[in-house]
């Protein structure tokens, strides 16, 4: 019988044949000769001969019946695919059902086995990573990161050329980091292109992939797309990604991202991504400055829409906010209230298979990325695919993702704008009060960040078709900070010990005019930081917290994981503790850049009651650590008030400053982001030889 970790082989070099070696043991996957493809099964002996004699492990795959493919098979072996494109995800749910519905381990690597050779590889890593996290039996495997199965999806294609020349020429105990420039997209000239390390950091565009992996779209309504709070971590987790590139626009003396509301207007940017499609075969398409949208007839595609279809949407979506309610398919009132309001309008907007009237509401935010993204050849006449916005693991590179969901975090903030405002009592927290925070920084004076370069290895040999075996890295220059404590010290005046839940957002101080900002629009632009609970002994308590442990974040070691290296044995408990989940906001982009001079922000921290926060479950065993942007896996959200609180609504009559907003149990503190134009090198991973 196979072993559950033989499936993550079958992500191995998407496009060579099953039959060929996979993984650090060259194993070989046995497969019965009617599992060959039209091309090898007659000299299915010969090849399988061929390839197994190097083999270090073998596989068997047994022969069983096989489910119909011809649905996921109708998406051609070298197209495109796009989770944004109606006719794609039905194709996408169709195979992830198939892959969840097999009966055992043993029967899904059969059914894989049998597939990945035949159906397009990016639906096929897709289905199957949804099917891995979602089954009982393998939801504990921790799926191959995507930059090492499709680096083509991340890097210039020009390194891509030079790193398959150094497999193919160089042994590997010799091979050396092939360097990724640091702004090869665009020069100095364009404005946007100063925010390169933002738009286009692997671990960034990893994290949005990887989300979209755990809240899927299409897919068995109940037991896959229907998780707590989706719609409402939809909404939060892209609201943080603009907040967050607007605290980097402010580190680059750039303005807010302006708002795509009106979709008759051209796009000013352009974007040119440098990146070849190894699957399809072709370059990625730009996009010219000053691009309008047009009115789509793709027939490959079986979209035809045209833009008032998204104003139409648009209207209807603005007018059940206003009027308080959406109508369901059944036609009834569905009400929008504080408490499941944002839930509901989350899985409308996306939308999802669960949102409550597709056939009234539409699919705006789906609809609205292909739109962008086939705005070069709108008709196919010139035979184009979508250029990144039609992809989620490259559409955060594009300025105008930003530009995008700008106006569809308007669209949330509508709702939240006409809900009442907190309460001090519903912000306060009775008998606590914090009464300072600090935030210290080895070397560098208290309240005070640090940011860098930093340069970093990933091995790319999982995604290189057709070269020889053995590791093959990039380097590539990202954004990184200097690691920080804070101290914060809170005063619990019961007579009992109590549970607390510290929050901690960072906002600007200042406009891009540099006028202090006022609350309303201060609190669009604060970054959850962390969030975790704390135990107060009546009197005065000192609180430390090494920034490694946010609850946004997962460290770089994590979203770079080598699945092979030093791997525990089977079943064992190290093994449990070493599969762990990928879905988090890198580490290194926890801060904003900052500047040389310094970037003035205000640092907030709170503490609320942790008895009305408590949601009761059983977090065990669970991946549970970067729970504010990704949620827990097959529990509750664990925080019962509203994502984003208390930033998330409009402040009450008095509180137009943050100063004037705080109650007894917040904080403030002015701090600076300090950028260093220096860049160090991360420890060299094993097996990777230094430049000279």
């Amino acid at each position: 019988m196979a072993n559950k970790n033989d499936l993550l082989l079958l992500f191995e070099r998407p496009k060579e044949p099953i039959f060929m070696e996979k993984g650090a043991e060259n194993a070989v996957f046995d497969v019965p000769h009617n599992f060959l493809t039209d091309r090898y099964r007659p000299i299915g002996t010969e090849v399988q001969n061929r390839f197994g004699m190097m083999a270090e492990k073998r596989i068997p795959v047994q022969n069983i019946s096989i489910p119909s493919l011809a649905i996921p098979m109708s998406l051609g072996r070298n197209e495109q695919f796009s989770l944004f494109i109606p006719r794609h995800r039905r194709i996408a749910g169709r195979l992830i059902d198939i892959f969840v519905g097999v009966r055992s381990v043993q029967d899904l690597l059969s059914v894989a086995a049998y597939a990945r050779d035949r159906v397009n590889p990016y639906l096929f890593n897709y289905a199957l990573s949804v099917a891995v996290l979602h089954r009982p039996d393998t939801r504990d495997l921790n799926i191959p990161t995507f930059v090492q199965i499709f680096p083509d999806k991340f890097i210039d294609s020009q390194v891509m050329t030079r790193i398959r020349e150094e497999a193919s020429i160089v042994p590997e105990r010799m091979r050396m980091p092939i360097v990724i420039p640091k702004d090869y997209t665009a020069s100095d000239l364009d404005p946007e292109h100063r925010l390169w390390y933002f738009r286009e950091d692997i671990g960034a565009n990893l994290h949005h992939w990887h989300w979209h992996l755990v809240y899927p779209f299409e897919a068995d309504r109940e037991d896959i797309v229907r998780k707590d709070r989706r719609g409402e971590l939809f909404y939060y987790m892209h609201e943080q990604l603009v907040a967050r590139f607007n605290c980097e626009r402010f580190s680059n003396d750039l303005a807010r991202v302006q708002r795509f509301n009106n979709l008759r207007d051209p796009i000013p940017e352009g974007y040119f991504p440098k990146m070849d499609s190894l699957v399809a075969s072709r370059a990625w398409p730009p996009r010219f400055d000053n691009t309008r949208l047009s009115d789509l007839n793709r027939e490959l595609d079986q979209i035809k829409l045209d833009v008032a279809d998204l104003e139409r949407w648009r209207d209807r979506i603005f007018e059940a906010i206003h009027q308080g309610f959406v109508i369901d398919e059944s036609g009834n009132r569905v009400e929008l209230d504080e408490m499941n309001g944002i839930d509901i309008l989350g899985n409308l907007i996306e939308s999802s298979i669960i949102s409550l009237n597709r056939q009234v509401y539409g699919d705006l935010h789906n609809m609205g990325h292909v739109f962008i993204s086939y705005a070069h050849d709108p008709n196919h006449r010139h035979l184009e695919s979508f250029g990144v916005m039609g992809d989620s693991a490259t559409a955060m590179r594009d300025p105008v993702f930003y530009k995008w969901h700008a106006y569809i975090d308007d669209m949330f903030q509508e709702h939240k704008e006409v809900l009442q405002p907190y309460t001090t009592d519903q912000l306060g927290f009775q008998g606590v009060t914090i009464s300072d925070v600090n935030v210290n920084t080895t070397d560098f004076p208290a309240n005070t960040f640090q940011t860098f370069w930093q340069q970093s290895d990933v091995d790319l040999s999982r995604g290189l078709d057709f070269v020889p075996r053995g590791n093959v890295f990039a380097r590539f220059t990202h954004l990184q900070h200097a690691p920080w404590t804070y101290t914060i010290n809170i005063n619990n005046n019961a007579s009992t010990g109590r549970l607390g839940t510290v929050r901690i957002f960072l906002g600007p101080k200042f406009d891009e005019r540099g006028i202090e900002m006022l609350f309303r629009d201060q609190r669009l632009l604060m970054i959850e930081l962390d969030k975790f609970v704390v135990s107060l002994r009546p009197g005065s308590n000192t609180i430390r917290r090494p920034s490694i442990n946010s609850s946004v974040t997962i460290p770089f070691e994590r979203t770079f994981r080598d699945l092979d290296s030093n791997r525990p044995a089977d079943g064992t408990a190290e093994e449990m503790a070493f599969n762990f989940c990928g879905c988090g906001w890198p580490h290194n982009l926890l801060i904003p850049k900052g500047k040389p001079g310094g970037l003035t922000f205000e640092l907030f921290v709170m503490v609320t009651d942790y008895e009305q926060d408590r949601v009761d479950q059983d977090l065990a065993g669970t991946c549970n650590d970067a729970v504010s942007y990704c949620g827990v896996r097959d529990r509750l959200y664990p925080d019962r008030k509203p994502m984003g609180f208390p930033f998330d609504r409009l402040p009450r009559s008095g509180g137009d400053r943050l100063t004037t907003f705080l109650t007894p149990n917040m904080f403030v503190r002015e701090v600076n982001i300090f950028f260093t134009d220096r860049t160090v090198t991360r420890p060299t991973i094993q097996n990777a030889v230094q430049p000279q």
